[in-house]
């Protein structure tokens, strides 16, 4: 038995967050919906006093030839000594004999890709077409990746960004305009962000909500990404109530981990639609301009067996375009 190891390092030379993996991702979401997905509930260990904690997600899709287990960390006091707070590694093995086909030691990269991806997906399906303006709360990895790829899927011209360290944010800013190309204007509170943006996109461990429901306008859309422990909250149930429509992953999983949990109004809990029957096709996403739509984003292990199997044809490829070229 051969088991490939690939390093960060192999894995950023072939995978780009780009039309094409958001595609991909999207495909994951759509399984939900259309075909025989195994997903155990998320396995998480908590070390409260090191302000951690490490995730273990899967996912069988029947008929696919393999599958990844993924374990990942979030140590959020990491930025204090200079280390990224997200980390882990992938394992893909194949569905008929369970047999390790590859390792993925990605220090969290196909995390951040497919989950950047999924925001994507989300405002590809919720957002308004002609959005311009795009709002980020967060100044870690995650929040850049997610501006880059709300530009794979909406014409962003502009964008707005908030975060609690003003060191931090100022350089997201600097490295976004030059990366991107275009203007970031940094906020002094949340509410800056929300009232001036199409688009919002929130990417904070926070434990208490930073989205008020009254900072809203007809047509925003938001995309919760924080909230996917049952300690963590980033939407207040005003602004889940003053949504047309509220999408999620997996309403199980958000009323567990997500911005359902706690939800004191049933009739929304009931109402709440998930994102794979959208791009299914089964029920429709934004239908008006004034809609205010809501997707709450807790990350799903089917979404890591599809970035995983994906990034592992993209290495394959590469390695055959080596041997034929010698």
């Amino acid at each position: 038995m051969i088991i490939q190891l690939y390093n960060r390092d192999e894995i950023e030379r072939v995978i780009r967050l780009d039309t094409r993996l958001i595609q991909e991702v999207e495909t994951a979401f759509t399984a939900l919906s259309t075909k025989r997905v195994t997903m155990p509930p998320i396995m998480r260990i908590d070390m409260p006093e090191h302000n951690g904690e490490v995730d273990i997600k899967s996912a069988y899709i029947e008929g696919v030839d393999s599958f990844a287990v993924k374990l990942s960390s979030g140590f959020f006091n990491n930025p204090k000594i200079g280390l990224p707070s997200a980390n882990g590694m992938m394992i893909l093995l194949n569905s008929k004999t369970g047999e390790p086909q590859a390792i993925f030691a990605d220090n969290g990269l196909l995390t951040d890709l497919r989950t950047a991806a999924a925001g994507a997906v989300a405002a590809g399906h919720l957002s308004r077409q002609n959005s311009r303006v795009a709002g980020i709360i967060g100044t870690g990895s995650q929040a850049r990746y997610q501006l880059q790829a709300l530009l794979a899927v909406r014409p962003i011209e502009k964008a707005f960004v908030y975060g609690r360290s003003k060191e931090k944010t100022e350089r997201f800013k600097t490295d976004m305009e030059g990366e991107l190309g275009i203007p970031v204007h940094v906020a002094l509170e949340p509410e800056d962000v929300v009232r001036n943006s199409d688009i919002v996109v929130t990417t904070t461990p926070s434990t208490e909500p930073i989205v008020n429901g009254d900072w809203l306008s007809p047509g925003v859309h938001v995309t919760a990404m924080g909230s996917d422990a049952e300690h963590k909250k980033e939407l207040d149930e005003r602004a889940i109530e003053a949504s047309d429509l509220f999408v999620c992953d997996t309403i199980e999983q958000s009323k567990r981990l997500g911005e359902l949990r706690n939800l004191q109004n049933d009739k929304l809990v009931h109402s709440a639609v998930e994102l794979g029957d959208i791009t299914s096709g089964h029920k429709p996403g934004r239908s008006s301009e004034d809609q205010i739509t809501i997707c709450d984003l807790t990350g799903t292990g089917v979404q890591d067996t599809v970035i995983a199997r994906y990034a592992f044809q993209l290495l394959e490829y590469k390695e055959e375009d080596i041997h034929e070229r010698r």
